[in-house]
């Protein structure tokens, strides 16, 4: 009867921002109707997508939120931004589905109509097996290969200021 939810995080590719990080999908008959009724407020990086949708009311709910419409390419086709409670928002017919997101998270994003979303489920990737000490792996037929790593930048340990001078104010150093 009970299904587990399902989440994911939205990332908007057009300005390089997360909108939220953990956006519970909505698209049963029952979690679209519900939605976030009997909830007194969003978590600051929560949300839910509902799909399909094209609007949505608010008449029992007892927070304003954003409401970003989307369409079937992911494109943001309408945006709302504090939407109080006991509404009920026009349709808006180019919208496949809809983002309800806390409170300013359109204007922390910077989102605008147009801007291409992702949405996607994360999971915990398996760290890869070690083939070896000197870092080769092997690939699929059984050969090593290389494993190409960024650069290492070295941080210097605590110590290595201790010679510095200090000035008489208790917890700073001076600059030379």
């Amino acid at each position: 009867m009970f299904e587990k939810s399902r989440h994911v995080f939205v990332y908007n590719k057009t300005r390089e921002t997360f909108l939220s990080f953990r956006v519970k999908v909505a698209d049963s008959l029952l979690s679209r109707l519900i939605g976030l009724l009997g909830k007194r407020s969003l978590q600051p990086d929560s949300g839910v997508w509902i799909v399909p949708a094209n609007a949505v009311h608010t008449i029992g709910m007892l927070f304003s939120f954003d409401l970003v419409l989307i369409d079937k390419n992911f494109k943001v086709v309408g945006l709302r931004e504090l939407v109080r409670p006991f509404t009920i928002t026009r349709p808006n017919f180019k919208a496949e589905s809809v983002l309800e997101l806390p409170a300013h998270s359109i204007f922390r994003s910077r989102t605008q109509i147009g801007d291409q979303l992702l949405i996607e489920r994360y999971e915990a990737k398996k760290p890869a097996k070690s083939g070896g000490a000197d870092g080769a792996r092997l690939a699929a037929g059984g050969e090593e290969t290389d494993v190409h790593r960024g650069p290492v930048v070295p941080i210097a340990s605590r110590d290595a200021h201790a010679d510095a001078p200090r000035s008489n104010f208790v917890g700073t150093k001076t600059r030379w």
